[in-house]
C-alpha cells in the first residue's frame, strides 16, 4: 500500500475484489446503479459519509489509510502559544499509534534498501528505539 499518494477508489475496488462482494449487493446497499459504483472506483477521493458506508459494507477502516498518511507525512505538532493554552473543544488524538500496515511499510522500505534506518528516523520522525524494536520483533 502506498501511504503517500492515496487513491481511495482503487483501494475500495481492491477490497471489493479481495472479498468477492457482488456488485448487486453494493448497488442495493448504496441504492445506486452499477455506473455509480464504477465511478467510485475511479475517484481519487470521496465524501466522508460515503467512505464511512464503504467501511461498514466492507468491514475495513478506510479512514485509517489517511491516518497513516498523517503519521508519516504531517509536520510536527505546533509549538505552545497562548491560543493552545486555552481549553480546546476538539478531541485530541495521539499521533504515535502505529498500525501493523504502517510497520510493515516502514520495514519493507528498510529491507528493500530504499531507505536506511537513519533516513526513516529523520524523515518520518519515528523514534530510534521504536524502529529497532520493530526490526527485532517483526524480522522476516
Amino acid at each position: 500500500m502506498q501511504f503517500k499518494y492515496i487513491h481511495i477508489g482503487s483501494e475500495i475496488h481492491q477490497r471489493v475484489k479481495e472479498y468477492g462482494v457482488d456488485i448487486d449487493r453494493i448497488c442495493k446497499f448504496f441504492k445506486c446503479e452499477i455506473e455509480d459504483v464504477e465511478n467510485i472506483y475511479r475517484a481519487e477521493s470521496i465524501d466522508t459519509n460515503s467512505l464511512l458506508r464503504w467501511s461498514k459494507l466492507l468491514g475495513y477502516d478506510f479512514f485509517r489509510i489517511y491516518s497513516q498518511h498523517l503519521i508519516l507525512y504531517s509536520p510536527q505538532g505546533h509549538s505552545k502559544n497562548s491560543a493552545s493554552d486555552q481549553k480546546q473543544n476538539s478531541p485530541q488524538f495521539r499521533k504515535n499509534i502505529y498500525t501493523k500496515e504502517l510497520i510493515d511499510f516502514i520495514l519493507e522500505l528498510i529491507e528493500s534498501g530504499e531507505k536506511t534506518k537513519q533516513q526513516i528516523i529523520n524523515e518520518y520522525k519515528i523514534p530510534k528505539t521504536t524502529l529497532y524494536k520493530w526490526t527485532s520483533k517483526y524480522k522476516k
